[in-house]
């Protein structure tokens, strides 16, 4: 009887064998394939040394997490101008959007390149705060960290990844046909590009055609070389609004030495005082530009810490021409008697209301305490505190502070008055065209060059006629003579 039942069980052992095999088998072959899929979509790998080591550096080039969610594929990233030379707006590939590119780098000035399961380009805040100047159209740039980028033309370079995506071109035939001519892929790669990254990076691109919808209003102008329409980004990206009719570009602002910043005594930051205090500005900054919650909020606040101590402790960049000394003592009169009292007191810093400034009302009417208090439950609900947004209506704009001023021409907030000089004239007698975003630097007006042939096939043509331009307003020291309106212009250098 035991030797039947033994023959009997036989197989019945040999199939749960088999079925135990094929089970450690998948097992197997499941997690074999989950680390795959981990390694080559998702681990993270450090940015060199010559990033992370070197403050200077950390803040052009360095990661703050956007390469993940709002992150371009490198090879897309690197062949997009090579298929697409009819989106650009103009030669020269990625250069021609006016971006800071220090010479010898891989990547323009505030695009970062970080290995996220693959190599992919993301982007830090340093691609609007980066300046730069030449003294003479055949030198080189000076490039200055947490200065305004006033070359930058941020308008073209989201409408040229949106007319990429559109475009039928935007196929793994034609991009890996390119990438091929350019670098040598393994054919898993190759593989993996062709039939999943490509088709989810123009997914994901198509995704933002509403978003950025108002880029392509026929009644609303380009905003032009180094401006921004911060506010409406927010609605459209971080809070999700439906589109409305307000369009408020502004300069790009300098964010150095924001250790003069006090919210205690009232004082409000972005141009409008629609916030409060630094480091609610860089978290808020930061957030659009990772597109998505933090990974790790931990890892997220502390490399905003870092960049409120570095830009805190950044100085403004002195003048690099050669100042008139006694002109300017006779003008640090004339700014006593004329602009102190903004720029130079116990209101510096507040806002200034609108009646009195007497500027463009436009960037004020893109925003709301309503919006306010929706882009502060966003952030909450990620679990991220700070003082945030102001939630109260917008009354005006805040008086600047003046150091570096030499460095963010063009002036007022909507960046309408070319330079210094031109800004102490009365408002019907400041230009009312010009060419913004060369970087050649104009020391007699203090600002930058704005006509000629150069400046005009380089810069963005700026009518203050347009919506969100105008050059109206700040009408302070317009009454001065000429020789105090030049002691003033030269006081102004020193700041």
């Amino acid at each position: 009887m035991s030797t039947t039942t033994t023959t009997e069980n036989a197989p019945r052992s040999r199939f749960m064998r088999t079925l135990r095999a094929a089970l450690a088998t998948l097992i197997f072959l499941a997690a074999g394939g989950a680390v795959f899929g981990w390694y080559k979509f998702f681990h993270e790998e450090p940015q060199p040394a010559w990033i992370t080591s070197d403050p200077e550096m950390r803040f052009k080039y360095g990661s703050i997490g956007a390469e993940n969610d709002a992150g371009i594929p490198y090879w897309i990233f690197y062949v997009l101008p090579r298929i697409f030379p009819d989106k650009l707006p103009g030669p020269g590939g990625y250069a021609s959007f006016g971006v800071a590119w220090e010479e010898g780098q891989e990547l323009p000035v505030g695009f970062t390149k970080k290995v996220v399961g693959f190599p992919r380009v993301g982007n830090t805040c340093s691609v609007c705060h980066t300046a730069s100047y030449r003294v003479s159209e055949d030198s080189n740039p000076v490039f200055i960290t947490a200065g305004p980028n006033h070359t930058l033309d941020l308008w073209a370079f989201f409408r040229f990844l949106i007319d990429c995506a559109r475009d039928p071109r935007f196929n793994a035939d034609n991009l890996m046909a390119e990438i091929n001519l350019v670098t040598d892929l393994s054919w898993v790669d190759r593989l993996i590009y062709r039939f999943l990254i490509i088709p989810i990076t123009k997914k994901t691109l198509l995704e933002r055609e509403t978003q950025f919808a108002w880029l392509y209003r026929p009644d609303f102008p380009p905003w032009g070389r180094g401006r921004d329409d911060a506010m409406n980004l927010t609605k459209y990206f971080m809070i999700r609004w439906p589109m409305d009719d307000s369009l408020g570009p502004t300069d790009m602002p300098s964010v150095w030495n924001l250790k003069k910043y006090h919210p205690e005594k009232g004082m409000r930051m972005n141009f409008a005082g629609d916030s409060t205090d630094p480091y609610s500005v860089i978290i808020d900054s930061a957030l659009g530009l990772l597109g998505a919650p933090p990974k790790s909020n931990e890892a997220f606040l502390k490399q905003i810490r870092w960049m409120q101590d570095y830009l805190s402790n950044k100085p403004s960049p002195p003048y690099p021409f050669a100042i008139d000394r006694p002109l300017a003592d006779a003008g640090k009169a004339v700014f006593d008697a004329e602009c102190a009292r903004c720029h130079a007191s116990e209101r510096t810093g507040t806002v200034v209301p609108l009646a009195e400034v007497g500027t463009s009302r436009d960037r004020i009417d893109t925003w709301n305490e309503r919006a306010a208090a929706a882009a502060n439950k966003v952030v909450r609900d990620m679990g991220i505190e700070r003082a945030g947004l102001v939630e109260a209506p917008l009354t005006g704009y805040v008086a600047a502070f003046l150091d570096g001023i030499w460095l963010r021409a063009p002036y007022l907030h909507n960046g309408s008055v070319p330079t210094l000089r031109d800004l102490l004239e009365a408002p019907d007698a400041r230009p009312r065209t010009f060419r913004r975003g060369y970087n050649v630097y104009d020391p007699v007006r203090v600002g930058f060059v704005t006509s000629g042939p150069e400046a005009e096939r380089v810069g963005s043509l700026h009518d203050t006629t347009q919506k969100g331009a105008g050059n109206g307003g700040h009408d302070f020291g317009t009454h001065l003579p000429d020789h105090d309106k030049e002691a003033l212009v030269e006081y102004l250098k020193t700041l």
